[in-house]
Formats: C-alpha cells, structure tokens, sequence
C-alpha cells in the first residue's frame, strides 16, 4: 500500500498514531460561507487535508456575472481552508498560518488570501484556487515524470524557498503534495505554488538574527517521508531542512520511490530516520543526473544557521532543462529573476572594484 499512496500527514508533535492530522472534532462545516465582504460561497467538493485544516472548493453564488476562470477575489470558484477553533494551530485565537500569509500571501509562489475571518466554530480563509498537486500528476502518470520536469521544479521550488526565507520563515513540510500547479487552462497552469503554511516557523529571530538551536527529541514536525534527518531528531527547524525535503521530493518524483518507504508500526518514525542515515546520496539517487547527487550532497551537509547559495543550487539543473523558457514544463520566471538579480549585483561588484 505504502509504495503508491502519498506521504504521511504532515504534523507537529509526537509520532503520529490513527487519524493523526485531523481536526478531531464532528462539528459541521457551513454550507455556505461568507465572511468580512467576502462574497457568499456555496461549499462544494473537498480538495484536501494539511496538518491542521481542511480544504474545500467553494462556488461564488453572489453576483456569478463577475466570475471566471483566472484565480482572483472575484474569481468563480475559489478554496476554503477550515480550521476548527478547537485545532491545535489556533492556540486559543486565529490560526498561526494567518500571521504567516499576512507576510507571504501574493509573495512569489504563495497563494494569495482573499478573505479570512471566523463563522461559526471555523476560521476560514479564501484562497486562490490552484490545480493538481506534484502528487497528483506523479501518480497520474504511470508514477513517473520526465527528468526535464523534475529539474524545472527543482529550479522553481528553490526559488520559491529563498523568497519565503528572505522573509524570515521556513515551511516545515515540503512536499510533492504541498506543490500546487496553477489552474488548469490558465496563464498560471504551469506556474508552480506552495501550499500548506501551518507548520511554518521563523527562522530569524529578534533583531534579524537566526533562532537558537534547540533539541527535542520527543517532538516531530513535518512528514515521515519527506521530513529531514534534523527533523527526525527533533532539531529546531532552518532554512536547511525545506532543502534536504526537497531534495526527498525530487527524488521520489524521480525514481517513483525512497529507500525508507514501507515501514509500518509504532516504531515507523525512528526505522525510517535510521534508513535516512545509513544512505548514501549516491545510493539515494542511483542512476539520476549527477546534478540532483550534487544537489543532496550540499543540503544535508549544511550547518544549522549557514545560508544557502539558492543560485548555486539553481545552476546545478540549469543543464538540463531546455533552453527556451517558454517550451519548459514548469514556469521558471521566478528563478531567472534570481539569476538576474545575482547577475547584476555581481556586474555591480566587479565595476566597483576596476
């Protein structure tokens, strides 16, 4: 069962037992929403379940004349994550996820938040609709994807990574199923998105320095699958551990399997961070592209506070990928404004030093 399924719930305390990541609680979700000057939504069919929340499709019902296809606050139908006031992301008031779109939402790669608001014993937000996940084109197509593509979403995804760690978070569950593609028979239908944000964390603490290290090896957050070997030990998270978990997702996209899946029991959590340990990058990888082994080798040796070199990483695919950015699989705009941006402030640096 394990070889085809997606991941784990990604969550946030001790190892999971049954049901791990649900709201734990019956109450109904309204049939309807509408909330602030939110239009009214008809609630439709379920979209999925992060660690805290659950997602839905929600249908505008109010003035319908204003909807169409392209994601937007007007936009016809949109996704409505709820999160019962009882969850363990809301701690006694809004969801944590809230403070973490109010820095992220429209940010390179990130959703954007139309509404939020309470009804009921829900918190609701309205987010852009987006089409399938990683997951979800993986496992539609014969459990493979091209080298080409997965290259292009390891292009993108670090991309994304470093503009959501420039603004002092990491996410905490990297995934394939976290990986969103924009709406299908849009201009963003190739557009990559991150989604999920409730096990964010910051990584930049007061006065912009980095977060003290700390250990709790009773404590897990992420999923088993794709968690980082810091993460299994309990380790504070960083800006290193987003990157060894999507490392494990370009992988798995790749190769249609890690070494660590199969494990079953209580003791699932600890079989699969020793099997983590015990690979080898080269081992891991097998007959990929020497690029994603060099891409491994770099992110799991990286220190607990040490900055990435996100262009560095980037240059490592650019080999692979076709060299006519409009004929790629996935949009990878978002990194060649990295690569720009780099280029310029090193032109910079060197007129400087003539």
């Amino acid at each position: 069962m394990d070889e085809f399924e997606s991941g784990d719930k990604g969550i946030a305390g001790p190892a999971p037992g049954p049901g791990a990541g649900d709201d734990g609680n019956s109450a109904p979700l309204p049939e309807t929403v509408q909330i602030g000057n939110s239009p009214t939504y008809k609630l439709g069919r379920k979209l999925g379940k992060g660690g805290f929340g659950q997602v839905y499709v929600g249908r505008r019902v109010s003035s319908p004349s204003l909807g169409d296809r392209n994601p937007g606050a007007n936009a016809l139908e949109v996704a409505l994550k709820f999160e019962h006031r009882t969850s363990k992301g809301c701690n006694y008031g809004a969801p944590s996820e809230w403070q973490v779109y109010n820095t992220l939402s429209g940010n390179h790669g990130v959703p954007r938040v139309h509404y939020k608001g309470k009804q009921g014993e829900f918190y609701i937000m309205v987010m852009d609709m987006l089409g399938p996940s990683l997951w979800d084109v993986w496992n539609n197509n014969s459990h493979s994807m091209s080298v080409e593509m997965v290259a292009c979403i390891a292009i993108e995804a670090i991309s994304i990574l470093e503009k959501m760690h420039s603004k002092g978070y990491v996410h905490g569950d990297v995934k394939p199923e976290n990986f969103l593609l924009g709406p299908c028979g849009t201009l963003e239908e190739k557009k990559l998105f991150l989604v999920d944000l409730g096990l964010a964390t910051k990584w930049k603490g007061a006065g912009n320095g980095h977060i003290e290290y700390d250990q709790r090896p009773d404590v897990f957050r992420g999923t088993v699958r794709y968690a980082s070997v810091h993460a299994h030990l309990g380790r504070t998270g960083s800006r290193r551990d987003d990157l060894e978990s999507l490392a494990y997702t370009l992988i798995f996209l790749l190769r249609g399997r890690l070494p660590w899946q199969g494990y079953q029991g209580d003791n699932k959590g600890f079989l699969v961070s020793k099997k983590k340990m015990s690979t080898s990058p080269e081992s891991l990888c097998g007959i990929c592209p020497q690029s994603f082994r060099h891409f491994v080798e770099y992110v799991v040796n990286l220190k607990f506070d040490e900055e990435p070199n996100y262009a560095k990483c980037i240059s490592l695919f650019d080999g692979i990928v076709g060299p006519h950015p409009d004929t790629r699989p996935i949009n990878t705009d978002g990194a060649q404004k990295v690569h720009f941006l780099l280029t310029s402030i090193l032109t910079t640096y060197h007129l400087h030093e003539l």
